[in-house]
């Protein structure tokens, strides 16, 4: 891009008009573009030879307040995500115990079942509450935690051991 580049324009808008849902499309898939990307708060991240279903459907999610990353690019994360706890740690700019102190139990709990990777509908058939209560219970874990989406407190939680399988 012309100027300035993806992840600097991802943080702009994010930064000017929040309620957009920025997704980034690009040939990286290497983990500190991936990284940046969602850092800067790019909400969906597919790579350019992914088919037109998935860019379908991560536009659909992102419009739907959801994050979506494509599979190649989830595989990474998840890779990240399941890294040793002292590189886990590293990437953490703030302590989590900290940041987690803040959260009410049951936002603990709705914070495990997103790193487990429920939506909001299981999550709320699981916790026998309403969507809608499920909803707010995010958004106040994305504002304590202070992350712009899901991918972005799983990440959270999983450094903090929550949402892992017992397997």
């Amino acid at each position: 891009m012309p100027g300035v580049g993806g992840i600097e324009a991802t943080r702009q808008i994010v930064e000017r008009a929040p309620h957009i849902g920025v997704i980034v499309v690009t040939m990286f898939d290497d983990d500190e573009s991936v990284l940046a990307a969602l850092k800067a708060g790019a909400r969906g991240y597919v790579l350019k030879d992914a088919d037109r279903g998935a860019l379908l459907r991560a536009i659909r999610a992102v419009a739907d307040g959801e994050a979506l990353l494509g599979a190649p690019v989830a595989r990474r994360v998840l890779e990240l995500v399941a890294a040793p706890p002292q590189r886990a740690h590293d990437r953490s700019s703030q302590p989590l115990p900290g940041l987690l102190e803040e959260l009410t139990p049951r936002e603990l709990e709705v914070l495990g079942l997103i790193a487990q990777g429920l939506k909001n509908r299981q999550i709320a058939e699981q916790l026998v509450i309403s969507e809608k209560t499920v909803g707010n219970h995010v958004s106040n874990i994305f504002t304590k935690l202070q992350v712009a989406d899901r991918v972005q407190a799983t990440i959270r939680a999983r450094d903090a051991g929550l949402g892992q399988s017992t397997v």
